[in-house]
């Protein structure tokens, strides 16, 4: 399945120079003509995209990840991670799940996908994976603490409104749910495991 990269509202345009190659963001630089006739330096950053992860447990129970990592207070979210170089999106969400919960499935839903913030060259791939089974243990990184807990439906969607919910997409779908019977339904159905 091939999925196609959303474009950015402020892309990085052709002549841009990477002015600097870092561990996680790479800086762009090009001269950009301004209103009265001058020019101005303007930058852009780059990074690797996202795959987010919620995994449907065949009880219904959406698996989440109380999440530890250096330099960050601990969060609670979904299953998630960095693509690599040339991996397609499916294949780095599968990764992902597999490495950080044991878990292969069946089934992976792209419910979101879009860039999330106007000076990054970012996009966030979200999924709901059905048909879970356990296949394995943790494959974890050398900077990740990662314990894995079940919640209901009703449990994420009170997650959703706290400030510690790191997941902003699907924090803003579940929000609108509850102000719309419509879209409540329809996110139901998504994290139905028979369905």
């Amino acid at each position: 399945m091939k999925i196609e990269r959303p474009k950015s509202n402020q892309p990085i345009p052709d002549h841009a120079k990477k002015v600097f190659e870092g561990v996680l963001f790479d800086v762009y630089q090009w001269p950009q003509e301004m209103y009265d006739g001058t020019t101005q330096t303007f930058e852009r950053l780059k990074r690797a995209d996202v795959v987010v992860v919620f995994g449907v447990l065949p009880d219904g129970k959406i698996l989440m990840a109380d999440q530890e990592q250096p330099g960050r207070d601990p969060y609670v979210g979904a299953i998630a991670g960095r693509m690599e170089k040339g991996e397609e999106v499916i294949d780095a969400a599968k990764r992902e799940f597999r490495e950080e919960t044991g878990y292969e499935a069946d089934k992976y839903i792209l419910i979101d996908a879009k860039q999330t913030a106007s000076k990054i060259d970012w996009v966030v791939y979200t999924f709901i994976a059905k048909g879970l089974r356990k296949v394995g243990e943790q494959e974890l990184d050398g900077g990740e603490k990662i314990k894995l807990r079940s919640v209901t439906f009703d449990e994420l969607l009170e997650m959703a409104d706290k400030s510690f919910f790191p997941n902003k997409e699907l924090a803003l779908m579940l929000l609108a749910a509850k102000s719309d019977s419509a879209k409540m339904t329809e996110l139901r159905k998504l994290f139905d495991p028979k369905l």
